[in-house]
């Protein structure tokens, strides 16, 4: 008999865990709540894949082996609480993969600058020639990857959703960008819950692994005093002399590892604000552990992009600059954005709430925000907090209303901002969704 793999979700991850466990030789079932687009059914069909829509059959997911969860599906919901009564193994898509898979593992977590770090250290590994994959929670599902290609190395962005679901995954590299509150919603409210969920990237990790961290990060740091770790931790910003580590020091990133120091000049990286600045530090210093050189890592900072959705200058119309910072999904993240404005903008903000408390915006929307415009279904939060902040406060349901409205507000030289704090999906199917409806909106002007 066959061994079975249950997948729960049919999304990006879910297709991708489904293709790696059929050339693995499993009997695999997908099963979703929502209704399959046409491509899912095709690609579902084409590999001979047995999968339900619109409910969830307990029955047929039986005797599976594994159990792998799309990270959007939350571990509270009666299907899960009775896969799991029932002593079936539930994974995510990344524990899945690892297995099948020797390549050199780069895992990088943390509420904000994930994904530019991620993209940063994939930009830095292939421009230095290595056989590199980018996936994790960006890019191709990685256990499409897995069963499709080769690589050599994979730098995987991994959720705090993902990470709630390993087992035995151990990079051996991992990096923790920050941690500030997010997704409490999905945590009991607990900040404790959700950081131990951040930490899991070490678990597994050992002594000839690394861990590389923001030693300046007030909740990592107190959260370390505790946490038992066997990789090497390599601190970044705070450094004390003599000891592995990074830190700024003028324009320069400043690498000390095995009584080597590496200064890299990033006078020339595209990037504005200190976070970024740390974002290209923990990716500088994950290249210096693989050994490829200083003046490598300078030019592929110097020629980096960014990410998409993330501080996006997107037009410049009658000396209005607009920019998508759509991904901005959590308070600390529109902290940044706004921290970074040195002109008076006009603030789009909302969405679904992730138990924000929006207090810590205040200084910076008095001084510099001339009108907020609320882009959500309950803006009740936002209304309380921020109406009497501004002389303009406005609430609409529709982005090509939001960048109408902003485009009549604005004045030359001020910029329209997008940068929402709050989850999308009461409006849109993603943030990239919303940064791309907000992007063509501003087209149509």
């Amino acid at each position: 008999m066959d061994k079975k793999v249950v997948v729960l979700g049919a999304g990006e991850s879910g297709m991708g865990a489904a293709l790696l466990a059929k050339k693995k030789g499993f009997k695999v079932f997908v099963s979703d709540q929502n209704d399959f687009s046409k491509e899912s059914k095709a690609f579902f069909q084409k590999e001979g894949i047995e999968w339900e829509s619109g409910r969830h059959n307990l029955a047929a997911m039986e005797n599976a082996e594994w159990v792998i969860k799309s990270p959007g599906i939350p571990s509270d919901i009666p299907l899960v609480k009775s896969l799991k009564e029932k002593g079936l193994a539930i994974v995510s898509e990344i524990e899945f993969a690892a297995q099948y898979t020797s390549a050199t593992l780069i895992g990088i977590t943390g509420t904000n600058g994930k994904t530019t770090t991620t993209l940063l250290t994939y930009q830095i590994l292939k421009d230095a020639g290595l056989n590199v994959g980018l996936a994790g929670n960006i890019g191709t599902s990685f256990a499409k990857q897995v069963a499709t290609t080769n690589f050599d190395f994979y730098v995987l962005e991994i959720s705090s959703f993902q990470l709630d679901d390993i087992r035995e995954f151990a990079p051996h590299i991992a990096v923790i960008t920050n941690i500030t509150p997010d997704h409490l919603n999905r945590y009991n409210y607990r900040l404790e819950d959700y950081v131990q969920s951040k930490l899991k990237i070490t678990q597994n990790q050992n002594e000839k692994d690394f861990f590389l961290f923001n030693s300046e990060d007030p909740i990592l740091k107190k959260a370390l005093e505790k946490a038992s770790i066997k990789a090497k931790k390599i601190p970044l910003a705070g450094v004390k002399k003599g000891e592995d580590g990074s830190y700024l020091q003028e324009n320069n990133i400043t690498i000390q590892l095995d009584n080597k120091t590496t200064m890299i000049n990033t006078v020339q990286f595209p990037l504005t604000g200190r976070h970024n600045l740390l974002n290209a530090m923990a990716a500088s210093t994950v290249a210096r552990l693989l050994d490829i050189r200083k003046e490598s890592i300078r030019e592929s900072l110097t020629h980096f992009k960014g990410a998409p959705h993330r501080m996006e200058k997107v037009l410049t119309i009658q000396h209005v600059q607009y920019i998508n910072d759509s991904k901005a999904t959590n308070i600390n993240a529109t902290f940044f954005a706004l921290e970074s404005m040195d002109s008076p903008f006009v603030w789009i903000v909302g969405g679904v709430d992730k138990g924000n408390d929006y207090e810590i915006l205040l200084p910076l929307v008095r001084k510099k925000a001339k009108a907020i415009i609320c882009l959500g279904v309950d803006n009740e939060k936002l209304r309380n907090t921020f109406e009497k902040v501004t002389d303009i406060f406005i609430e609409t349901q529709s982005m090509s209303e939001a960048v109408k409205i902003a485009h009549k507000v604005a004045v030359p030289k001020d910029t329209v901002l997008l940068s929402p704090a709050c989850a999308s999906f009461d409006l849109f199917q993603n943030y990239m969704d919303r940064g791309d409806q907000f992007k063509e909106a501003i087209r149509n002007l």
